[in-house]
């Protein structure tokens, strides 16, 4: 049913090219998972998931994506 993630070692560079940063959240259990969004297909590849400010702040760091450039899709 769960499969496992990709790791990415920490610093090492994601090729962001024709991919939008998001949050995909969701209504009914409020769980947060930041990935990137294929912009031509629509397809997200989670990374990571958000338990609060401090992984919030973390996904950015590691990536290199500023608060504005991050979308909330429901």
């Amino acid at each position: 049913m769960w499969g496992k993630k990709k790791n990415l070692a920490k610093g090492q560079a994601y090729d962001r090219t024709g991919k939008k940063p998001v949050i995909r959240a969701s209504i009914c259990t409020g769980e947060k998972v930041a990935g990137f969004r294929e912009e031509d297909t629509g397809h997200v590849e989670e990374l990571m998931l958000i338990r609060g400010e401090k992984d919030l702040e973390e996904f950015m760091a590691l990536y290199g994506v500023k608060r504005e450039e991050i979308e909330t899709i429901w």
